[in-house]
């Protein structure tokens, strides 16, 4: 019988599994890999990757940010996205139009990622840009719940078409906070009842479309004292309120905004108690060895569920599709003119 999987994500040294990898890769705890820009010459080249990564755990699942703008770790090969913003702006002037882009947008990014391998892309960004955080800024659909909510279900109806899943983040929102959870713990000193309002809009009408989601590293001291993805009462509204049936993913518990609720295993363990499915752990090998250990006897059930649901389609294949060709042409234009 093949071992169960388990719930720790982490990451890889480089451009192939080195020896101690591949030895890691079987252990129990470990459910699924995450790729960065270190880990990607090319599309075809992490297609290999992926393979190889399979060829020692069957069934791992593999993901990677793959979001346009300044979040897209595989750039050679596949097509470069714009910013969800630049896509966002046309939404105020013709509605259907951004839409139907959008939703194109997904499919596209649906096919390339399982085309290279890639099982999940944590994406739609469902954070509503408050003008004031530089960590999401133009990952952002716009400034409206509105806006963001059609949008984002715009992105999650192209990657289901593709046969891929969709995970939301930063839930509850992390668009009104300054800080960058990467490196230090935002506060959102709000009301409650502002963020209901406002951020939690995107996530209360797709909450039920989502196949995954991400809370972020703030507290929302009105609510919990602790950091969303740690809180079993921020979790236990997304469940039994929003009804959320999917995966919750930690963020990463390596990032600062992790870092006060203890050391590596007392993070994992806290996300875990909080009712976290699968807990992120990058740049920081010690930390995920830690990690592993401490999560030795834990099982996961429900990321198994986001594993890509059809045949991967080949590379070099993807050209001969004309959505895909029109598609490719209008985003690669409008990246070109942003940069």
């Amino acid at each position: 019988m093949p071992h169960p999987f388990g719930p720790v994500m982490l990451d890889l040294e480089g451009l192939s599994l080195t020896r101690d990898e591949r030895t890691l890769l079987k252990a129990p705890a470990v459910g699924g890999v995450i790729l960065f820009a270190r880990n990607v010459d090319n599309a075809f080249q992490v297609r290999t990757l992926c393979d190889s990564i399979r060829r020692q755990r069957p069934g791992l699942l593999i993901a990677v940010d793959q979001e346009g703008g300044r979040v897209q770790r595989i750039k050679e090969g596949v097509t470069r996205l714009p910013p969800m913003a630049v896509l966002g702006k046309q939404y105020q002037a013709a509605r259907a139009e951004s839409v139907g882009l959008v939703k194109d947008t997904g499919w596209l990014l649906g096919m390339e990622m399982a085309a290279c391998g890639i099982d999940i892309t944590f994406a739609p960004v469902l954070d509503i840009d408050g003008g004031v955080s530089s960590v999401i800024g133009d990952r952002s659909f716009g400034t409206h719940p509105e806006q963001v909510s059609a949008l984002g279900q715009a992105l999650i109806s192209g990657l289901h078409e593709a046969g891929m899943a969709a995970v939301g983040k930063h839930f509850p929102g992390h668009g009104s906070v300054a800080e960058d959870s990467h490196v230090a713990l935002p506060i959102d000193e709000r009301p409650l009842s502002a963020i209901k309002q406002h951020d939690l809009i995107p996530f209360a009408h797709l909450a039920s479309d989502l196949d995954g989601i991400m809370p972020a590293h703030v507290i929302y001291r009105s609510f919990d004292h602790r950091p969303a993805g740690f809180s079993p009462i921020w979790l236990g509204m997304l469940r039994e309120s929003l009804g959320f049936k999917g995966c919750i993913f930690s963020d990463d518990l390596s990032m600062a905004g992790a870092k006060e609720v203890g050391a590596p295993a007392q993070r994992a363990q806290a996300a875990l108690r909080a009712g976290c499915d699968m807990l992120l752990v990058c740049n920081d090998r010690e930390a995920a060895l830690e990690v592993v250990s401490a999560c030795a006897n834990v099982s996961a059930k429900r990321p198994a569920k986001l594993r890509y649901a059809r045949a991967r389609p080949d590379i070099d294949a993807l050209t001969a599709l004309g959505r895909w060709r029109r598609t490719h042409a209008r985003l690669e234009a409008l990246a070109a003119e942003y940069a």
